[in-house]
């Protein structure tokens, strides 16, 4: 594989996860009628299921990720700033590492259904993480008590009972922008030879 024949695909992928960065921004705050989804998920599928390099696929998407919080933490949701960033981030980004990596392992092949059986595990696997640091940051209160969780297994369920409505709108957007994005990314390499670069 020639420099010349990489560097097309590369930079197409890096623009599919910049928009994607630009979408969460513009879809905070109720700033589109689109604003309960968010490309995040597709996001990190797409660059796991297509970078070459696995370097690469955490990098860039998690890169997106850190600029669209910092513009929204210091714009839209400063209320919620704890410095330039909020409290217990890092879970996020440990969830959206983990659905980069569900990306690498469930996407070899783009095919519907592996795309789908990705964003369902995407969805779960991010919940799962990132109430986990819900429930663990100790400013974080039970909205039905005015008090941090309690750090028992009772606690903990409770905290995922009151995340799970949630699901819903991120599986959906998993799947409504992992369309968009492995779709037109599919079409792009069928119509420019360039871009078909096999991993």
């Amino acid at each position: 594989m020639s420099v010349k024949n990489l560097q097309p695909r590369f930079f197409v992928l890096l623009l599919f996860i910049v928009v994607a960065g630009v979408l969460r921004v513009t879809a905070a705050g109720h700033l589109t009628p689109f604003s309960n989804f968010s490309p995040l998920g597709a996001m990190a599928l797409f660059g796991g299921a297509y970078f070459a390099d696995k370097w690469k696929s955490y990098v860039f998407p998690l890169a997106a990720l850190f600029v669209s919080d910092v513009i929204l933490m210091q714009t839209i949701y400063k209320q919620y700033a704890a410095g330039f960033m909020f409290d217990g981030w890092y879970w996020n980004y440990i969830a959206f590492a983990a659905v980069v990596l569900i990306g690498q392992l469930l996407i070899k092949k783009v095919r519907v259904v592996n795309i789908i059986a990705a964003s369902v595990a995407g969805a779960i696997v991010y919940w799962l993480i990132a109430d986990f640091g819900t429930w663990m940051n100790p400013t974080n209160i039970d909205l039905t008590t005015g008090l941090p969780y309690t750090k028992n297994w009772q606690g903990l369920m409770k905290c995922y009972a009151m995340g799970a409505p949630y699901i819903k709108n991120t599986l959906i957007s998993n799947l409504v922008y992992s369309g968009i994005f492995f779709g037109l990314f599919e079409f792009m390499q069928h119509k420019i030879p360039a871009l078909a670069v096999s991993k």
